[in-house]
């Protein structure tokens, strides 16, 4: 079957992979789509460091095709998203309804794939770019099957991390007002979390002006293209900042333009070791900076729930699918991903 594999130096689409047959609380999902989002770029350019060969892919949507022992909650032929969470679901971070901080889900890839005789691990317990993949049951999410796959399969990561960063982890208020640096992806989800939290104000900041028309579908009341400018429009500062670029001198400018009692919450993935700097006095004033993890989010909820909200027309995906590519053409699909030509890259198969 086909794949996108990393070796550690290069990217290719094979069409010798191999995948084993799910086990007991496993699930084989015939992938249909798959998002091409940052941090899949991020493994091949050493910003996220991860055992090679791997299969990349995290943001995926496919049909059931066989599951495991043990398994009721999906049967073949039903749709699903795919979490990149392999939560174990009893851990008591897991009961304190926290599983993207499951010790057990964190820095233990698998290496369910194969080519040849020589296994491949899994990137994020998920492995998208690949026509199957195997992932615990409870990664598999069922949507409704009037969802376009093309667009289900954004929910996984880009609407998990940037709505998720919204409503559970900062916990946006009506009337609060939000700046939201960086409008790829996880940018434009903040964005519509923002609207569906009921932000009043919502500054968008990219330096690319041709992306301020998307902005403002998704929910941006302001645009500019520098943080220079966000006093003038909120002269106190935000209520909340989110950082969505992954970049140093921008985690500190979110911190600058909080407000008392704001809050700076980074999303975006700077190198590994990057460190940042704050003026340490600024934060007494009840300012906070918030890592966050996939949107603080519980998929198995929060999956459904955004399916509907879709469904309802008040949660848009299909805008965020500005290209779809057959899974060969994944090179064409990176380079427009890395020149920011479209939001989101969407790999078929």
């Amino acid at each position: 079957m086909r794949g996108v594999v990393f070796d550690g130096t290069r990217v290719e689409v094979v069409d010798d992979l191999a995948v084993r047959e799910p086990g007991p609380g496993e699930v084989r999902v015939a992938v249909a789509a798959a998002g091409l989002c940052h941090s899949d770029l991020s493994v091949v350019d050493g910003t996220i460091p991860f055992p090679v060969p791997v299969v990349l892919g995290h943001e995926g949507a496919g049909v059931v095709e066989a599951v495991g022992a043990g398994v009721t909650h999906v049967v073949p032929g039903d749709h699903v998203a795919l979490s990149t969470l392999a939560n174990c679901g009893t851990c008591p971070e897991c009961d304190r309804g926290r599983p993207t901080m499951c010790r057990e889900a964190i820095g233990r890839p698998g290496r369910p794939f194969s080519r040849g005789d020589r296994p491949l691990y899994q990137f994020a317990c998920n492995s998208a770019f690949a026509e199957r993949t195997v992932v615990r049951a409870v990664q598999a999410v069922r949507i409704p099957g009037d969802v376009p796959l093309t667009s289900a399969a954004l929910i996984g990561c880009g609407v998990l991390t940037g709505v998720g960063a919204v409503l559970n982890r900062a916990r946006v208020d009506r009337g609060d007002s939000v700046v939201v640096i960086g409008t790829g992806g996880i940018g434009l989800n903040v964005l519509q979390g923002a609207r569906l939290a009921g932000a009043l104000t919502v500054v968008a900041v990219d330096a690319n002006p041709a992306k301020e028309a998307v902005a403002r579908r998704f929910g941006a009341t302001e645009f500019l293209t520098s943080t220079e400018g966000v006093r003038d429009v909120l002269p106190t500062g935000a209520d909340h900042v989110f950082e969505c670029v992954g970049r140093v001198e921008l985690v500190r400018r979110a911190v600058d333009l909080l407000d008392r009692h704001g809050q700076a919450v980074l999303l975006g993935m700077p190198p590994a070791g990057a460190e940042a700097s704050f003026v340490v006095s600024a934060m007494f004033l009840d300012k906070a900076i918030l890592g966050c993890r996939y949107g603080s989010s519980r998929p198995q909820r929060d999956i459904p729930l955004y399916a509907e909200l879709y469904r309802q027309g008040r949660l848009l995906l299909d805008e965020l699918v500005t290209a779809a590519y057959p899974v060969e053409d994944f090179e064409k699909a990176r380079a427009d991903a890395e020149a920011g030509r479209v939001a989101r890259a969407v790999l078929t198969f």
